[in-house]
C-alpha cells in the first residue's frame, strides 16, 4: 500500500512538473504570438503604404492614344497614304 502512495506521488510530482513546463511553453508561445501579430501589423502597414505609392506612379504615367487598327487585308496601309499624297499633288497642279 505504501508502495501505491509512493507510486503516486511520484506521478502527481512528475504531472505538477509536466504542468510547469507547459504553462511557460505556454506564456512564452503568446509572447511569440503578440510579437509576431505586432510585425504583421507593420508589414500590412508597409503593404497598404507601397500601394499607394503604386497607385500614384500609375496615375501619373500619360495615356496614349491607341493606335489606329491594322487594315484588314493586312495590308499597313502605308500605299493608300502614298496615293493620298500623289492625289492632293495632282488636284493642286491642276
Amino acid at each position: 500500500m505504501i508502495s501505491e502512495f509512493q507510486d503516486l506521488s511520484l506521478k502527481i510530482d512528475q504531472l505538477a512538473e509536466l504542468t510547469a513546463a507547459l504553462r511557460r511553453e505556454n506564456a512564452s508561445l503568446r509572447q511569440t504570438n503578440v510579437e509576431l501579430a505586432a510585425e504583421n501589423a507593420q508589414h500590412r502597414q508597409r503593404l497598404a503604404e507601397a500601394r499607394q505609392r503604386i497607385g500614384a506612379l500609375i496615375a501619373q504615367i500619360p495615356v496614349e492614344a491607341p493606335a489606329a487598327p491594322a487594315a484588314p487585308d493586312g495590308d499597313d496601309g502605308s500605299d493608300d497614304a502614298a496615293a493620298d499624297h500623289v492625289t492632293a499633288a495632282t488636284e493642286v497642279a491642276r
